[in-house]
């Protein structure tokens, strides 16, 4: 389970940050023969900052869902039938207990659905597995922002490597777009909280990450 520790910044920076959660592992997509397809609907702020089903607090802006069967900390990828959109979910919640209804959506996966208006859409979940165990060491970075644009990805990496040490930027494709994931690369655990609790005091929205280390998640 990832940590994540935010402040209240603007609502758009954080959602960027929310946006790009899936690039913090790796994952295959393994579909089932028939994915479950249904009725999916949303949940936000009258449920923000309670205890779900699993006893971790709902944050409207991490990407989470309740479903009524699938074992806690399973990643659903949730597809829009309606438009195509995609995103990938975790469970930490039980419900939806409407009829018809097969998963409850976080805000920020709803809106990455493109159903926060009309509140419902008909969706397909298909069970996402990791592909074995990661290799070790586990490496972490806290990831401060991720940008459409690699100019302000760079501007704001320049800004944190004057007072924080080394920043890295990491490019994630979605949807036909490419991201550009600014993150500054921590030893262990207890070092990589520490960095993040300096962020979050200094007004940066923060998340932890724990990567795989690879090339090809790196800043070359």
């Amino acid at each position: 389970m990832h940590l994540k520790i935010r402040t209240r910044s603007r609502a758009t920076a954080l959602l960027a940050v929310v946006a790009i959660l899936t690039g913090c592992a790796r994952a295959r997509l393994f579909p089932t023969a028939s994915g479950q397809m249904g009725i999916a609907s949303w949940y936000g702020s009258n449920f923000h900052g309670r205890a779900t089903s699993s006893r971790e607090i709902y944050d409207m802006n991490d990407l989470t869902a309740a479903h009524q069967t699938l074992p806690f900390g399973t990643r659903v990828l949730v597809t829009n039938l309606e438009n195509g959109w995609t995103a990938a979910v975790r469970i930490n919640d039980r419900g939806p207990f409407v009829k018809n209804r097969i998963i409850d959506l976080s805000y920020a996966a709803a809106r990455l659905l493109g159903m926060i208006g009309p509140g419902t859409a008909p969706v397909r979940l298909d069970i996402l597995q990791s592909q074995g165990p990661p290799p070790a060491p586990v490496r972490y970075a806290i990831q401060v922002g991720s940008f459409a644009s690699e100019d302000s990805a760079r501007e704001l990496k320049t800004r944190l490597g004057r007072r924080y040490g080394p920043v890295e930027i990491v490019p994630f494709s979605a949807a036909g777009r490419t991201f550009y994931r600014v993150r500054l690369p921590a030893n262990n655990r207890p070092s990589s909280e520490e960095l993040a609790r300096r962020l979050s005091a200094d007004g940066y929205p923060v998340l932890l990450c724990e990567v795989d280390g690879s090339s090809s998640d790196l800043d070359p």
